[in-house]
């Protein structure tokens, strides 16, 4: 496999030169028509000549070498009207056509199969976001087809995540961001790559990139499973107020409030966005859960070739929690499925960001873009997963909390040209992520108000320095090659404040990603691939420095088959083969302060995505995963890889009934899977259902969602644990659960204004 994924990556490589020639271009810019904001990877394709492009970030495309003749241009892209545009070459010059595209409810036949991956993946995003409705916070990563989330700590903490055969934990394999900005922890208090989404106001989410595998350049650490990019709306076009409320003392409020609303398509524009949210939860001790979002951003078009960006964003939260509990005191009667061994659990986060990003279209049709974020994070998580194993008089909780600071920029250039009579793209990038984590503790506590002892403490400084290039070939009409290398180079700083004398280390350490892809148009509605790349995810710089036999950069090694088909107008399949090997899942385990190498890993599996229009108003998406996820060369019957999803499903039916009626109805299934190395304890699965109902009347909407429309009892975070309570002899090893909610109902109404 590895010997393989090294092979046809180089091939590619061998490939990536750039080159120049003359050229006659015919070049545009694709825009939303309502706010004048660039539609990335909308297609345009010109029909006489039977070829097409995408446009890039900045909306642009361009066509190069054309004949002199009339030419009709058609451009489409999901959610949009589609549009015919007639042109003319006759000279050498550069002519530049303006496209504006007005919005309109989603329909299939308007997504295209084309021979550019980045396009499909996108049409997939956008029609899902505008079909699924995105309620909570949860409900932005469930965008991405197979991904399960689990909620295990009161509401607050980051939410455990499942994907293609992983138990991700926090984060450690899926890379997640919004505008930019790294939402992945490396050396977190809790864990390697923790990834907390909850700074994330849901209403303001414009578009999702989001596909699976460690198959792109531009993206490094934690890009294995997969990753999700999260990009926030650059302007409002009307204001609004939302209130939310339901059972379990629930209540949300949400406020988009256009500040500066711009008139003309060069006039600035600025909003303000803010969220609060509290809940007591639906266990029997109140979680007492708050959290306050708010988002300011700045946005305007300084001239025809430059854009900028400047938002603030701030969030606050905390919370109780009742923890995990164990099988036994349910079944024995000591507690309800709802109760708490110790309700005292619970934590606070905040994190406050600031982001400015700066576009600019160059003469010869290239952009660059540079990016600069700060983030200052602070964290505080109180757990007690063994109870009174470890301590019978006081108990086992554990505190873990830190301080964090995080400096980064990034600037990435993007221009087409020819080399050898063949068209390319070229997309050069360099940046770098430093991470100042002051006070990284984990501590034995009581009552989470006084320590006992402290198990770990220290400083981390951490600094990732990457550039990347991408290079993609359309060989023909019908063939594109994309190929890609990345280089990253780690610095792993950490001093141990509990050590007597003074103690600091620090290990460099880099790492070359190569990369390869193949698209093939077999028709019209048939586009074929390969995708194959090394990825990776680094290792906690505690581990880096302190423990020897670690993996510092664990590589992945990763290889997709697959098609992108549209049988007939109003049905999309997507449907792909893959196969990941990682060299070692090698992960720091915050709850117990302790590291707990894995091995060798390998997953097989078969993801398949279905997107179905049945009339005009009802639409059917269904995403069904299977996984073969094993430990390799372990022992006989300790193969398994504990709590590795294996068979899951996520579906619904979305209904647009009138211009004011709308609803959908999703479910989502997690079969029984492993929940240690030999199997002999089952993690259960579930079945759940979902609903969404919304009547909109002029500038006025009525929402009902309910989750767990059936009341099932269900078990939504599942753990193997040995763990002794107060009144036992010796511990018990069995599954430790936390209850996934009941069913629940909230009413929202918004206005727009």
């Amino acid at each position: 496999m590895k010997s393989f994924t090294l092979f046809i990556c180089l091939i590619g490589l061998l490939v990536c030169t750039i080159g120049y020639g003359q050229q006659r271009t015919v070049a545009g810019t694709v825009r939303d028509a309502e706010n004048a904001e660039p539609l990335p990877a909308a297609t345009i394709y010109v029909q006489e000549l039977n070829v097409g492009t995408t446009a890039n970030a900045m909306g642009i495309f361009q066509f190069k070498n054309l004949p002199n003749g009339e030419y009709t241009l058609e451009i489409s892209f999901v959610g949009f009207a589609k549009k015919i545009i007639p042109f003319t070459v006759a000279s050498d010059s550069p002519q530049s056509i303006e496209v504006t595209m007005q919005p309109e409810v989603v329909r299939m036949e308007d997504v295209e199969v084309s021979q550019n991956l980045q396009y499909n993946a996108t049409s997939f995003s956008a029609m899902d976001l505008r079909l699924r409705p995105i309620q909570t916070s949860q409900d932005v990563l469930k965008i991405v087809p197979g991904l399960f989330i689990a909620q295990h700590a009161g509401g607050g903490k980051a939410e455990q995540i499942f994907l293609r055969g992983f138990d991700i934990d926090h984060g450690t394999d899926i890379s997640l961001e919004v505008d930019g900005m790294p939402v992945n922890m490396v050396s977190h208090a809790h864990g390697q790559g923790y990834a907390d989404l909850h700074f994330v106001i849901p209403e303001t989410i414009d578009r999702v990139a989001f596909d699976k595998g460690p198959y792109y350049s531009s993206i490094g650490n934690f890009n294995t499973a997969g990753y999700a990019h999260f990009y926030t709306k650059k302007r409002l076009s009307e204001s609004s107020v939302k209130l939310e409320g339901g059972q379990f003392g629930t209540f949300r409020t949400v406020g988009l409030l256009n500040l500066i609303s711009p008139q003309t398509t060069y006039a600035p524009s600025l909003y303000l966005a803010t969220e609060f949210f509290r809940s007591d939860g639906y266990f029997e001790s109140p979680q007492f859960f708050n959290r306050l979002n708010a988002l300011l951003k700045y946005h305007q078009r300084l001239d025809s070739k430059r854009t900028l960006d400047i938002s603030l964003s701030a969030f606050n939260s905390s919370w109780d929690a009742s923890g995990q509990i164990p099988e036994r005191a349910v079944e024995n009667g000591t507690i309800s499925r709802f109760g708490a061994i110790d309700d005292t659990e619970g934590g606070m986060t905040s994190r406050m960001n600031v982001n400015a990003r700066l576009a600019r279209e160059l003469r010869n049709g290239a952009w660059t873009e540079s990016q600069f974020y700060f983030t200052q994070y602070d964290f505080e998580l109180v757990s007690n997963f063994t109870f009174f194993l470890n301590d019978p008089e006081n108990g086992d909780q554990i505190t873990q909390s830190e301080q964090r600071q995080i400096f980064g920029t990034r600037h990435n250039y993007w221009t087409e040209h020819q080399l050898l009579g063949i068209s390319a793209q070229t997309e050069l990038g360099v940046g770098f992520r430093h991470d100042i984590n002051e006070n990284v503790r984990l501590s034995r506590t009581l009552q989470r108000q006084t320590v006992l002892e402290d198990l770990a403490y220290g400083d981390v400084q951490e600094t990732n320095i990457f550039a990347f290039a991408e290079e993609i070939f359309t060989l023909s009409p019908r063939f594109t090659m994309t190929t890609g290398l990345r280089f990253d180079h780690f610095t792993f700083d950490y001093r141990n404040k509990l050590s007597s004398t003074y103690e600091r280390s620090a290990i460099n350490k880099s790492v070359l990603s190569p990369k390869l892809q193949l698209s093939y148009q077999a028709s019209e509605r048939l586009n074929l691939y390969l995708k194959s790349g090394l990825g990776f995810h680094s290792n906690d710089s505690r581990v880096v420095v302190q423990q020897t036999g670690r993996e510092i950069l664990p590589k992945a090694y990763g290889v997709d088959v697959g098609i992108h088909w549209k049988p007939v107008d109003r049905l999309l399949i997507n449907a792909a083969l893959w196969r990941l090997d990682l060299d070692q899942e090698f992960v720091y385990v915050g709850d117990a302060g302790i590291v707990e190498p894995s091995g060798k890993t390998r997953r097989e599996g078969i993801d398949l995505s279905i997107r179905y229009q049945a009339n005009a108003w009802l639409y059917f998406t269904s995403d069904v995963n299977y996984t073969i996820p094993r430990a390799v060369g372990t022992a006989e019957g300790e193969h398994f890889i504990p709590l590795a999803p294996t068979f899951t499903s996520i579906g619904g039916l979305t209904a647009e009934l009138t211009n004011a009626l709308s609803g959908s109805l999703r479910y989502r299934f997690m079969d029984n899977r492993p929940a240690n190395e030999d199997n002999s304890l089952h993690a259960e699965g579930y079945f759940l259902m979902d609903a969404v109902l919304n009547y909109t009347l002029g500038t006025f909407e009525l929402g009902l969602s309910i989750e767990n429309l059936t009341n099932a009892a269900w078990k939504e975070a599942q753990f193997e644990t040995e763990s002794q309570l107060r009144n036992e002899s010796k511990p018990i090893s069995e599954i430790h659960f936390t209850p996934g909610t009941p069913f629940q109902a909230r009413l929202s109404a918004t206005v727009r204004f």
